[in-house]
């Protein structure tokens, strides 16, 4: 099991994409409400006795995580089907040229 300050700093990563990414829907707060929905589902079959809120936590900020992750894979490929495009505009207008 991992200590508690990496859950710690994981959770104010969490928080800080969170934060970025308040405005409108995207797949930080998807991961994140599926996290969420997920830890209590697990949480709910393993109660014993406490209902288990680290797990719901933990989980959801592995979900929110997983959705920052998401986000900045599209953002990548954004950037690079851009620049593929101006590479090949610029081809273009150079073969056009001669």
């Amino acid at each position: 099991m991992m200590p508690t300050y990496i859950w710690i700093i994981l959770g104010i990563i969490a928080s800080v994409a969170a934060l970025k990414y308040w405005k409108n829907r995207n797949a930080v707060w998807g991961g994140f409400t599926l996290g969420i929905l997920i830890g209590l589902v697990i949480a709910f079959f393993r109660w014993e006795g406490e209902f288990d809120w680290d797990l719901v936590i933990k989980t959801s900020i592995i979900g929110a995580l997983v959705g920052l992750g998401a986000e900045l894979l599209g953002r990548l490929s954004d950037r690079l089907k851009r620049r593929r495009d101006s590479l090949e505009h610029s081809d273009r207008d150079t073969s056009n040229q001669r």
